[in-house]
């Protein structure tokens, strides 16, 4: 069984406070995304798992496809599958790939080996492997909350926009991104905004990340300026970093721009 775990934006991403357990609560709208890695996933006489495309960090025993078979394998008889992953999504990106890989091998084991799991309870799997995994059980638009693994419906629509996704092939880990933000009440609803007209979004609509990584790392905030240079209505860093993603009204070329970095773009 082939499927494509796609990526993901924040539109809106705001740390409120630190939690009890190290975690942080956050506020945001999840938004899925056309970016996708591919995921192969076949019954087999042994476990194994692969990966080709772009180089995956650590030890691929640690991954996180890999450990949603072992923990669906610890309540459910299921036989030893040969998974392979194409990866496609960057890395250390903040557009939830590896989330998206683990959750879609939840879900993918839930129809190939009939275990009747719910959409609930395939959350609740999800929740034990990462913050935004959860996220791409459902994988539509979502108010976000906690940790980012409670959601409530939030009306946000995209479609017929068309979005442009630049990488500058910078890698940021949470740590690295959570080292350096404050946490504070939101002082917006960002639902209520969300309703607004995507072109006034700009002034109202913040990634808390950006006020210390952009000084940073100047690529990412110079991203950011092209994007609306070329037009973009709302153009902002997703998740901890490091893609920019803009927002246009219509199709834009990319061509003489973004050369040297990784971009997708498409119509949402």
């Amino acid at each position: 069984m082939v499927t494509f775990p796609n990526a993901k934006i924040n539109i809106g991403l705001y740390i409120t406070e630190k939690r009890a357990d190290g975690f942080h609560n956050l506020e945001s709208c999840f938004y899925p995304v056309g970016w996708c890695d591919i995921l192969e996933i076949l019954p087999a006489e042994t476990l194994s798992f692969k990966s080709t495309g772009l180089d995956i960090p650590g030890n691929p025993e640690s991954n996180l496809c890999l450990k949603a078979y072992h923990l669906l394998k610890q309540d459910f008889d299921i036989p030893h599958v040969s998974i392979h992953l194409h990866k496609v999504v960057p890395i250390g990106a903040g557009m939830g790939g590896g989330s998206a890989d683990c959750a879609f091998t939840i879900k993918t084991l839930n129809e190939l080996f009939a275990l009747h799991l719910s959409v609930e309870q395939m959350e609740n799997y999800a929740r034990k492997l990462g913050s935004d995994c959860a996220f791409f059980i459902q994988n539509r638009p979502q108010y976000c909350f906690g940790k980012g693994d409670e959601f409530a419906n939030i009306s946000v629509d995209l479609a017929g926009k068309y979005i442009v996704l630049v990488n500058p092939n910078i890698h940021i880990s949470t740590a690295e991104a959570y080292s350096g933000v404050k946490p504070l009440k939101n002082e917006i609803d960002l639902q209520e905004v969300l309703q607004k007209p995507v072109n006034e979004w700009k002034d109202l609509v913040k990634n808390d990340f950006e006020k210390h990584l952009l000084p940073k790392y100047p690529a990412i905030e110079n991203i950011k300026n092209q994007l609306y240079e070329l037009g973009a209505a709302y153009a902002s860093m997703t998740g901890s970093g490091s893609t920019v993603f803009g927002i246009f009204e219509e199709e834009i070329d990319t061509k003489n721009h973004f050369e040297k970095y990784s971009i997708w773009q498409g119509k949402l």
